[in-house]
């Protein structure tokens, strides 16, 4: 074997009479973990903030992706701006979900609805959000999105966010006449002892038949 090179770093040594365990080389240029929550540029996020500056309530950043916070009233138009506006096109919903905030913003709207957005012309990222009340709703992207129709219908069936103009509202993973939202924070970790053995869906009118275990 040919000696190291003058400054080299010593080859790991694995302990006698054990496997070759890789050992993780150690950082030594001492710099610094990058932050988070860095400010990134982004086109769509400033156009939006210079078309539809009203809308916007919020910004931050999260592992290089800026996260718009807008009024809950205003997702429609701001949705129907960012994948429409040539600088932003925003054409591709990558993800639209629920998050039960309950914990995390007491006293102030229970959910958030969240977009995931991606603009493949400009390769760009950028997250949106909407506060909604309980028992509240917030406007249906389908009209923008066609593949917002089972996101919004999920979140609707796990969590209780109503989609308003949504063109099918109805439940899609649980049974039609499940009476709780499974992914609610008040909602038992190990179930609930009625819902055992509910796998079942009522005879919906059109001749299909469903199996009970």
């Amino acid at each position: 074997m040919d000696d190291p090179k003058p400054g080299a770093a010593a080859p790991a040594t694995p302990p006698s009479g054990g496997d070759a365990t890789p050992v993780a080389p150690k950082k030594t240029d001492g710099g610094a973990a990058p932050k988070l929550d860095a400010a990134v540029p982004s086109r769509s996020l400033e156009r939006l903030k210079e078309i539809l500056p009203d809308a916007v309530e919020e910004v931050s950043f999260h592992c290089g992706v800026p996260i718009v916070r807008v009024r809950p009233e205003r997702i429609l138009d701001v949705c129907r701006f960012l994948k429409d506006d040539p600088d932003c096109g925003m054409t591709f919903l990558a993800d639209l979900c629920g998050v039960d905030m309950i914990r995390l913003r007491p006293g102030g709207p229970r959910f958030d609805a969240v977009y995931h957005l991606f603009s493949i012309e400009h390769r760009e990222r950028l997250t949106v959000k909407a506060a909604v009340v309980e028992d509240g709703e917030v406007a249906s992207v389908t009209e923008v999105w066609r593949g917002a129709n089972w996101h919004e219908r999920e979140a609707f069936d796990m969590l209780g966010i109503r989609f308003a103009g949504h063109p099918d509202p109805r439940r899609i993973l649980m049974p039609e006449d499940f009476d709780a939202h499974p992914l609610r924070k008040d909602f038992p970790l190990e179930g609930r002892e009625k819902d055992h053995g509910y796998w079942r869906r009522p005879d919906d009118g059109q001749g299909r038949t469903y199996r009970e275990s």
